[in-house]
């Protein structure tokens, strides 16, 4: 029997071992999409509990707490810390089998050493213990991203956001950088009862006018622009789906217009838009030579009556995925044709879509650049062994994996970089089955080179942040 969580943790064979610990460990990280509060960054901030690094703003946490028939007082309400922490330590057993108790116990083990299992029974001791350490230097914001090995973090950012903590930052001299990301939403999602509000907002910040969506266009370009000197290099989208409704500019200027005096528009009017604004957006990728994300396939706002408005077509069924398949290809071959086709990373939330993404990126590849168009890492829920593995599985067999630009955090906290640990084991365990089963060849230098590669040298090239 195996111990749990040792140093060959998810790495079952010797050729896995020697591929992690030899090199997948030892190389840094380039965090290039993560939901960090740059304000924590630029203040280096001390945190004073472990529940609040640990357990504030992560909704997976609190999903499986509610699960577990925790009140939301312990979850997000006026709850004390300790109170908090012991309903979610109370609650960590019972995530058998769930991401959540790897990533609890590699997080302990890795930031403090803390190698017990958490439960009611260990809580106030590692409660405590790990308190003490927080109050240390360096387990501060900039000290957690020290200790794992951070080179570079990109952020996710409104393009109405002034950038000042990125600025600060910069400015103090600080090793590890924090890059901005471009993420428009709130001016893509036209359908949204704010709109309005914020389109006032983008006029406020940019000095135009947005009477139209020509002016919105031209806010959004000098925003686009004033990012780009502050060393913005991605962008990135959440849409439900990818859009390929025919539209004229005239039409996309009424459905404007309508949306700013609060009319109710119809599906087409927000696909059409939708679609007009994803292409405008990428152009100005293309321009500006950076990377573009999307992250399709979430049905959000599920608490409110927005979805049964609109009745989008999600995707989640086998009907649903051909159709967003096939206006991904056209919106894609759309700025193919027009030579306006920047890097793109395409991430996906049905693992139903694997094998058509993988399969998609082979269309786009234009030969200009190695993997210039990406099947991005296990999204949301997808980011967990099985998820991750299918990805990985998905793209070897219809791509080049040897090209891929792995993993990220996607996430608020300063733990969870142990989850580019989490992903590089399985990546070598992946590859280090392959050779004890005779599926590859025992070449150290290529497998070693590709670890490397896909742990940190293709994203450093790939993103074009040096």
């Amino acid at each position: 029997m195996k111990q749990f969580m040792d140093e060959n943790f998810l790495l079952d064979t010797a050729t896995a071992q020697d591929l992690y610990h030899k090199h997948a460990a030892r190389m840094p990280i380039i965090d290039y999409h993560c939901h960090l509060v740059p304000q924590m960054v630029a203040e280096d901030h001390q945190f004073r509990s472990i529940t609040e690094l640990w357990l504030g703003g992560d909704h997976y946490k609190w999903r499986a707490m509610r699960t577990n028939g925790v009140d939301e007082r312990f979850c997000t309400g006026d709850a004390t810390d300790w109170e908090k922490f012991e309903k979610w330590a109370e609650t960590v057993p019972y995530t058998f089998r769930n991401p959540l108790y790897h990533w609890t116990h590699l997080e302990l083990k890795t930031a403090f050493g803390i190698t017990r299992q958490l439960s009611l029974a260990t809580a106030r001791e590692i409660y405590d213990e790990c308190n003490e350490k927080l109050t240390q230097p360096e387990y501060s914001a900039r000290g957690l991203m020290r200790r794992y090995h951070v080179e570079c973090v990109c952020t996710t950012d409104d393009p109405v956001d002034d950038l000042r903590w990125h600025k600060a930052t910069r400015e103090s001299g600080f090793e590890i950088k924090m890059i901005p990301a471009w993420r428009p939403d709130k001016a893509m999602n036209i359908e949204k009862p704010d709109f309005a509000d914020y389109v006032k907002q983008l006029s406020e910040v940019s000095g135009v006018e947005v009477d139209s969506y020509k002016h919105m266009v031209d806010a959004l370009q000098k925003r686009h622009d004033f990012f780009a000197e502050n060393g913005c290099r991605l962008s990135d989208h959440g849409v439900e789906e990818f859009y390929d409704d025919t539209y004229t500019d005239s039409q996309i200027e009424t459905i404007f217009s309508k949306a700013l005096r609060g009319l109710q528009l119809s599906a087409e009017e927000v696909r059409q838009y939708k679609h007009a604004f994803l292409k405008d957006s990428a152009e100005m990728d293309h321009a500006a030579g950076w990377t573009q994300q999307y992250h399709y396939g979430a049905i959000r706002d599920n608490n409110t009556l927005m979805y049964n408005q609109l009745g989008p077509d999600t995707g989640f069924d086998s009907i649903g995925e051909f159709s967003t398949a096939r206006a991904m290809s056209h919106f894609l071959n759309e700025l193919n044709m027009e030579k306006k086709l920047t890097r793109t990373i395409l991430y996906t939330l049905n693992p139903c879509a694997n094998e058509v993404i993988a399969t998609m990126l082979g269309n786009f590849q234009d030969g200009s650049e190695p993997g210039k168009i990406q099947f991005g890492s296990g999204w949301w829920f997808n980011d967990q062994l099985d998820g991750m593995t299918r990805q990985l599985n998905a793209l070897s067999v219809l791509g080049l994996l040897s090209r891929f630009v792995g993993m990220l955090t996607d996430s608020r906290s300063f733990l969870s970089y142990p989850r580019h640990e989490y992903f590089r084991r399985l990546l070598c365990n992946l590859l280090g089955n392959d050779v004890e089963n005779g599926l590859l060849p025992d070449d150290r230098e290529t497998l070693a080179r590709m670890v490397e590669d896909i742990s940190y040298n293709n994203a450093r090239r790939y993103f074009k942040f040096y």
